[in-house]
């Protein structure tokens, strides 16, 4: 029997989980073994999942679950060093290059375990299955504009906090913005899930918005629209061929850009559309500035659907729920051409 085992999520400030009780009602339903993990933090309370059927575990109790299970999370392990034994579904940050990625990739290949990356679950035209890209939008930039609104009263944006639900968000947002002139915003990637989440964002704000996808970036640059506009949002993902949006030069460029949201995120990354910082920030300093005068911040959080944590599960548990459901054949469809990918990262250490 498939074992699909559910682990608590050990990253600071991350209450997501891939899988609502409903949705493991139906796992169990097909034949499928599902245990859950108990969490002190996770959005979603263990008393949906045991009514739903599911074995229940001790929370961080995953490295010694059966050798067949199946380990499913969402962020990151704990950076121990260990050999990583088990198959594992996450999302590992891994194939891109990245210096923890290829770490993660030599435990991954000194225990012979697998990795099933998320961000590699892909349909036949290589299509994403399932995605947080939208609520990554939405809550970037929504720290975007705090980070803005922070500089017009001379200062640098503070701690960000998870919400219950958008509205709240919306709310504290319009209290924090209050009677200040809405800043211009540029989207990049404005057709896609994580570019129509941060336009909605922008919209319910009242911020104008200016949308560029594919065709306004197919000439590969230089781009200088970007600097004429107060905030700037990455929703592409760093790939090869991507072009850069922002050169270390815009620094000292001439620029009415004060906020760079990098939602995408992924500056260790090669491929990194946005060359004026290294480095990801987070949940208690959310904004880095990388020039003072004029002041050019950039917040770049890497785990930003966890701000609406309940909204972002549900959402992304329901489209991965169709793949999950099929987990009883590895060999074919998303997981065979996870495992392929996979299998060639891991043959290139």
């Amino acid at each position: 029997m498939t074992h699909l085992w559910v682990r608590a999520e050990q990253r600071p400030n991350e209450e997501r989980v891939g899988l609502t009780p409903a949705g493991a009602a139906e796992l169990i339903k097909a034949g499928i073994q599902v245990t859950v993990e108990r969490s002190s933090v996770r959005a979603i309370p263990i008393d949906g999942y045991i009514k739903a059927g599911c074995e229940i575990a001790a929370e961080n109790f995953w490295p010694k679950a059966p050798a067949d299970a199946i380990i499913f999370g969402l962020k990151e392990l704990p950076e121990d060093g260990t050999a990583l034994t088990h198959r594992h579904i996450m999302f590992g940050h891994a194939f891109k290059g990245q210096p923890a990625g290829q770490i993660l990739l030599k435990r991954f290949k000194a225990g012979k375990g697998t990795l099933y990356d998320l961000e590699y679950l892909v349909d036949g035209t290589g299509r994403r299955v399932a995605a947080f890209g939208y609520w990554a939008g939405y809550a970037g930039a929504a720290v975007s504009l705090r980070v803005w609104a922070a500089q017009q009263r001379g200062g640098i944006a503070g701690r960000v906090a998870k919400y219950p639900n958008k509205t709240a968000l919306l709310d504290d947002l319009n209290r924090e913005l209050g009677t200040l002139m809405r800043p211009r915003a540029i989207v990049i990637g404005a057709l896609g899930r994580v570019g129509t989440g941060a336009s909605d964002l922008c919209s319910a704000m009242g911020v104008p918005v200016t949308k560029w996808d594919m065709a306004e970036t197919a000439s590969g640059g230089p781009f200088p629209e970007i600097l004429q506009h107060e905030i700037f949002l990455n929703c592409i993902l760093a790939r090869p061929g991507c072009p850069v949006f922002v050169p270390a030069s815009a620094k000292t460029d001439p620029r009415k850009l004060t906020v760079i949201g990098d939602i995408a995120c992924d500056p260790t990354s090669d491929f990194s559309p946005i060359k004026v910082y290294d480095r990801v920030t987070e949940w208690e300093a959310p904004a880095l500035r990388v020039h003072d005068t004029p002041p050019l911040d950039v917040t770049a959080i890497d785990n930003l659907p966890s701000l609406l944590p309940l909204e972002s599960s549900e959402d992304y548990a329901a489209q991965l729920l169709p793949s999950l459901l099929t987990l009883g054949n590895l060999d074919q469809g998303v997981w065979a051409r996870a495992k392929a990918e996979y299998d060639r990262q891991s043959a290139a250490l």
